[in-house]
C-alpha cells in the first residue's frame, strides 16, 4: 500500500517544483519589463537626439536643408550670348586730286568722326604721283573713286573714258589763272603774251584755248605752256612761266606772297568761262548701276560730314588740324573760311545746267565736235531706281 502512496507523492512534489520554477520566471519577465519601460521614457526627451541607420529612411525635400538643395537645371541661358560680330565694313580707295589740302575736309571728317563706318563703308584716300593719273586710274578700275574737277571730266569722257560724277564736293571753281610779277595789265592781248603753265588738262585744254588764241599759237617765237604738275610755285618763283593757267588761289598766291613774290589772281568766269563745279567725286560708269547703293551711302556720310563741318567751323578746323599736321599752317587756316562758303551742303545734288552749258562752251570753242548728254557725264544717285 505504501509503494503507490509514495509514487503519488512524488509526481505531487514535481507538480509543485515545476509550478515554482514558472511563477519565477513569469516573475522575472514582469521586472525586466517594467525596467526597459522605465528607461525608456526617461531616456526618450524632446532634446533627445535620434539617430536613424542609413536606408531606413528617406529624404523629403522638405526635410533638406536650404544649402543643401539641389539648383534645378535652367531652361534657358543665365548669361546673354556673345554679341554678333558687326559685318565687315566695305573698303573702298579713293584718289584725290592733289595732295591733301583743306578742300578735302569731308572726307577727312567722315572718317575720322566715323561716318563711313556708320554707314558700312571704310574708305582709304591716296595722293596721286601726278595730278593727272587720277582719273586714268578710275578709268582702268585701279582705284574705285577718284577726285577731280568738271572741265576735266568733260574732256576725258569725250575720250571715251568710261567715268562719271557722282557727287559734289564744291561748287565754285577752286583754281584760277596765277599771274606773276607786280605789272599786270587787264585785257587780252596782256594775257595772250604770257607764258603759261599748267598742271592739268583742265589748264592747257579748257583755259589756255580761251587764253592763246589760235593766231598767237601760230607766231613763230611763241613759246608753247609747259606741264609743271606739283611744282606751279617753283615754276613762278624761278620765272620758268608767268602764269600758272591752274593755280589753286587759296594756295599759291599767299605762299609765294611769304617770300615777297606779288601775284594777280584772274578767276574765271572773269574770261566768260562758265561757272562749274570745283571739286567733284568720279565713279567708273561701267559698274554704276551695280555699285549705286554703294555710292549713295558714301554721298550720304559726306553729306552728314559737311553740314557738321559748317555747323560747327572751330571744331572741324582742329579735327582736321590734329589729325593731320601737315595742314596745320597759316595759309590754310586763312583758306579755311572762304572754303567753308564754297562747300556743298548736298553732295549728291545735280546741276545739269552746268554740264550742258559747259558742254556747250567745249563746242564752241572748237575742242570737241559733239556734245554729250548729261546722263553721260553726270548722275543723281538719289534719282536712280530702287
Amino acid at each position: 500500500m505504501l509503494y503507490p502512496f509514495s509514487r503519488l507523492w512524488l509526481a505531487a512534489l514535481s507538480l509543485a517544483s515545476l509550478a515554482l520554477v514558472l511563477l519565477l520566471l513569469f516573475s522575472n519577465s514582469v521586472a525586466y519589463a517594467n525596467k526597459e519601460t522605465t528607461i525608456s521614457a526617461e531616456e526618450l526627451r524632446l532634446e533627445s537626439e535620434v539617430q536613424i541607420p542609413e536606408g531606413l529612411w528617406s529624404s523629403s525635400p522638405d526635410l533638406v536643408e536650404e544649402d543643401e538643395v539641389e539648383e534645378e537645371a535652367p531652361t534657358m541661358a543665365l548669361t546673354p550670348p556673345p554679341p554678333l560680330d558687326p559685318p565687315p565694313l566695305k573698303q573702298l580707295t579713293l584718289m584725290l586730286d592733289w595732295y591733301l589740302s583743306p578742300q578735302h575736309a569731308a572726307l577727312i571728317v567722315a572718317h575720322e568722326r566715323g561716318l563711313f563706318a556708320a554707314h558700312g563703308l571704310e574708305v582709304e584716300l591716296q595722293t596721286p604721283a601726278d595730278p593727272s593719273i587720277a582719273i586714268k586710274l578710275l578709268a582702268a578700275g585701279e582705284v574705285d573713286l577718284a577726285l577731280a574737277r568738271q572741265p576735266l571730266l568733260h574732256l576725258h569722257a569725250h575720250d571715251g573714258a568710261p567715268i562719271a560724277r557722282i557727287g559734289t564736293l564744291f561748287e565754285t571753281p577752286l583754281t584760277a589763272v596765277i599771274v606773276a610779277g607786280n605789272q599786270y595789265e587787264d585785257n587780252q592781248a596782256y594775257l595772250a603774251g604770257l607764258h603759261y603753265g599748267f598742271s592739268t588738262r583742265e589748264g592747257r585744254d579748257t583755259m589756255l584755248a580761251h587764253l592763246l588764241p589760235r593766231s598767237i599759237q601760230q607766231i613763230d617765237d611763241f613759246s608753247p605752256p609747259e606741264n609743271v604738275r606739283f611744282s606751279s610755285a617753283t615754276a613762278l618763283r624761278d620765272g620758268s612761266v608767268d602764269a600758272i593757267a591752274d593755280g589753286f588761289y587759296h594756295y599759291l598766291p599767299p605762299l609765294l606772297a611769304t617770300e615777297g613774290i606779288a601775284t594777280h589772281v584772274i578767276q574765271y568766269h572773269e574770261l566768260k568761262i562758265p561757272r562749274h563745279d570745283g571739286l567733284i567725286v568720279l565713279a567708273n560708269s561701267d559698274s554704276m548701276v551695280r555699285r549705286a547703293p554703294t555710292w549713295a551711302r558714301l554721298l550720304i556720310a559726306l553729306e552728314e560730314a559737311s553740314h557738321w563741318i559748317i555747323d560747327n567751323p572751330e571744331a572741324a578746323w582742329t579735327l582736321l588740324a590734329t589729325t593731320h599736321p601737315i595742314l596745320d599752317n597759316a595759309i590754310n587756316a586763312a583758306a579755311w573760311e572762304d572754303l567753308l562758303r564754297r562747300m556743298t551742303l548736298s553732295p549728291a545734288a545735280l546741276d545739269t545746267r552746268r554740264y550742258a552749258t559747259f558742254e556747250n562752251y567745249l563746242l564752241q570753242a572748237g575742242l570737241i565736235d559733239a556734245e554729250l548728254p548729261t546722263s553721260r557725264l553726270a548722275i543723281d544717285l538719289h534719282a536712280l531706281p530702287r
